[in-house]
């Protein structure tokens, strides 16, 4: 296996997905299971859309279960204590200041399975991602996005550990 074909997670990264895939194998695969059977006793299968909702929703679990599988197979969990604690990377949580509205953001960069907006994780490959990575306290960087240009200061770097 070549190192581009590995995912890079932080264990708290690497333990979410590996419950996510033991509640879709046990608990949400039995709730599925029994969603097909309750619709499959309601008769004739050629016109009854709630089997054919279950068997989709049984489809799309097996298939979010199959990807878990494999990027937990490919999954090399970062040593953050390995990364210089003065730049941004991979694990980093970057204290920003947008230098057009003066206000004060925070984003922490993760692997693309990780991210998750909500939580304020970011991937690296991202575009704001990428144009955080390696900078250090106090760089202001300009980062080319669809909607037009970020300005940022960085204003702090901190790790979770």
């Amino acid at each position: 296996m070549k190192a581009t074909d590995f995912i890079y997670l932080t264990r708290d990264g690497y333990e979410k997905l590996r419950r996510e895939l033991e509640f879709l194998k046990t608990a949400k695969r039995r709730e599925l299971s029994k969603a097909i059977a309750e619709a499959r006793a309601h008769g004739d299968l050629s016109e009854n859309a709630e089997y054919d909702a279950a068997k989709e929703a049984q489809g799309l679990n097996e298939k979010r279960v199959a990807e878990l599988e494999s990027n937990l197979s490919r999954a090399r969990i970062l040593d953050e204590k390995a990364f210089p604690k003065d730049e941004v990377v991979i694990g980093a949580t970057v204290h920003l200041q947008d230098l057009n509205s003066g206000e004060q953001l925070q984003y922490t960069l993760v692997s693309e399975a990780e991210a998750d907006f909500s939580k304020n994780k970011i991937s690296t490959t991202s575009p704001v991602g990428r144009g955080l990575l390696n900078r250090k306290k106090g760089d202001a960087v300009e980062i080319k996005v669809p909607a037009g240009v970020l300005r940022y200061k960085i204003v702090k770097i901190s790790r979770e550990t």
